[in-house]
């Protein structure tokens, strides 16, 4: 016969595998059922599926090609310049400038991918990539640019879309995300 200590240290041990067990189910119930929380905590809107960059030629405005660099674990504001864009496009450079200088010391991981012509009068940074506008590139946004209603994306240091901001979009709630993400 077991004594009584025994007992209690087996019960112990099926109750905590029962515990880990049963946590472990609900969580891959819930996963291959397809659940996905309502809310998230990112600000910008989750794409699904990311788009792929990667086989996109971009080159950079001066001419040279621009290439991925996963090892540098840069992030990657995209955004495309519509033509003719001006006062608007004046004002997301700027508030894109304020994004990036509010990431501190970690502003050096970020790159501000600029498709297209920059306004004049706008800040420099170094953070800021001009870029040469890319027809390819724009066919994969989910929003196309105009003047009255200009998006911006997140990619990450692979090359995939991974967060939209919308038209209209507060610059803070970008910076929160950057902020996530940068660390």
């Amino acid at each position: 016969m077991t004594a009584p200590s025994q007992t209690r240290s087996r019960l112990q041990l099926l109750l905590v595998a029962a515990l880990f067990l049963g946590s472990f189910g609900v969580a891959a119930t819930l996963f291959f059922s397809g659940w996905k929380p309502g809310q998230t905590r990112n600000i910008g809107e989750m794409l699904d599926p990311y788009p792929d960059l990667r086989d996109i030629a971009l080159v950079q405005a001066d001419g040279q090609a621009f290439d991925w660099n996963p090892t540098a674990r840069n992030w990657h504001v995209v955004f495309t310049a519509p033509e003719n864009c001006g006062e608007p496009c004046l004002r997301m450079l700027d508030a894109l400038h304020r994004v990036w200088l509010s990431e501190g010391r970690h502003a050096d991981r970020l790159k501000v991918l600029w498709f297209g012509e920059l306004p004049a009068g706008g800040p420099a940074f170094p953070g800021l990539v001009p870029m040469q506008p890319n027809a390819e590139l724009a066919a994969r946004l989910p929003d196309a640019a105009r003047p009255d209603a200009l998006p911006a994306y997140l990619a990450d240091p692979n090359g995939y879309l991974v967060l939209r901001y919308a038209p209209g979009f507060d610059p803070s709630g970008m910076r929160k995300d950057l902020g996530r993400v940068l660390k």
